[in-house]
């Protein structure tokens, strides 16, 4: 009699080996079907698909388990930004060999924050490429019928509110590539560390999820820039915004150098990869707003405010004087 494993093709022993225990989901059908199904709810499905892409997302020597987090985290992201909860995610995985001493850690990390966020694989594809290694993810939500928090929706006089810190991620970046900012820090270990995990491994705020769903007039995730972010929901929105840029919040690191001068605030706004939550809160709704997210445990600040439109939003100084700012985003093109 034939054993079965001796049958399996090389990618069928690369599916049952690293990703069938992240299937948990029963509709994944432990990986052995051609599709997966997502149960009916009275929920509307949100889906959403991102792509890194080796020496343009991350590097080749970042830890595979870091890459894994990055992978699923990025898109996890725009479900939290939209409100909803996650449900699951495909996963493509385009890869040079089945080097087990990468694939074992990316499988590990990809495992823990599938069940760290109740996000389960349910099912994806595996392929071969000559050229550098790429991981796309679609991801699914639900969120409550109609109750899908877009980008259009900002009215004047909202509150322009973000999530976390700002930037670190671009000076992690600056880190590796060796720049200024790695310069600067020579000495500070730690400070390194952190900024370069951020860029590594970033923060989704899925726990704010409900409070965006329920107080948000719009919202979307930062993951090109502040600015062209910002952009992007005031122009979906038919409006414009002033950002008092002394209110962005920073961390420790960024803030002491934008203070030296060692960076300015373009490299802060524009510098993408945050993956924090940009929104718009009504007037009504800040003070339950913030409140809801000091329950979830994540921290928030008002940046500026909705204006009539349509104008590109403006980022002030501290004497209200509007910051020229030379690139508003990361463009892949």
């Amino acid at each position: 009699m034939t054993d079965p494993k001796q049958s399996r093709s090389g990618e069928d022993a690369l599916i049952a080996r690293y990703f069938q225990p992240l299937a948990t989901d029963p509709g994944a059908f432990n990986l052995v079907d051609d599709a997966a199904i997502l149960k009916p709810s009275a929920d509307d499905l949100v889906l959403k698909t991102d792509a890194i892409v080796e020496g343009v997302h991350f590097f080749p020597d970042d830890p595979p388990d870091t890459v894994a987090r990055k992978a699923l985290r990025v898109n996890l992201s725009d479900l939290a930004s939209k409100g909803a909860i996650p449900a699951g995610f495909l996963l493509t995985l385009a890869l040079r060999s089945a080097d087990d001493a990468w694939l074992a850690p990316f499988a590990r990390g990809l495992g823990e924050d599938a069940a760290r966020y109740g996000c389960p694989l349910l099912g994806g594809d595996t392929v071969s490429t000559p050229g550098p290694k790429m991981i796309s993810i679609a991801a699914f939500g639900r969120v409550p019928a109609g109750k899908m928090v877009h980008r259009s929706g900002a009215k004047p006089g909202d509150h322009i509110v973000v999530t976390g810190t700002i930037g670190d991620a671009a000076l992690g970046l600056d880190i590796l590539k060796d720049g200024a900012v790695a310069k600067a820090l020579a000495g500070d270990a730690g400070a390194r560390e952190m900024l370069v995990g951020r860029y590594r491994v970033p923060q989704p705020r899925n726990a704010l999820a409900q409070a965006v769903r329920d107080h948000a007039s719009a919202a979307m995730d930062v993951s090109d820039g502040l600015a062209g972010d910002l952009a992007k929901l005031c122009g979906a929105s038919a409006v414009s915004a002033t950002i008092d840029a002394p209110s962005i919040p920073l961390s420790a690191p960024a803030a002491a150098l934008l203070a030296r001068g060692t960076i300015g605030i373009g490299t802060i706004v524009a510098g993408g990869d945050d993956y924090e939550i940009l929104c718009a809160i009504p007037e009504n709704r800040i003070e339950a707003f913030v409140a809801a997210a000091g329950q979830a445990g994540v921290a928030v600040a008002s940046i500026g405010t909705v204006i009539a439109g349509p104008s590109a939003p403006k980022f002030l100084d501290a004497q209200g004087r509007e910051i020229a700012l030379k690139h508003l985003s990361y463009s892949h093109f």
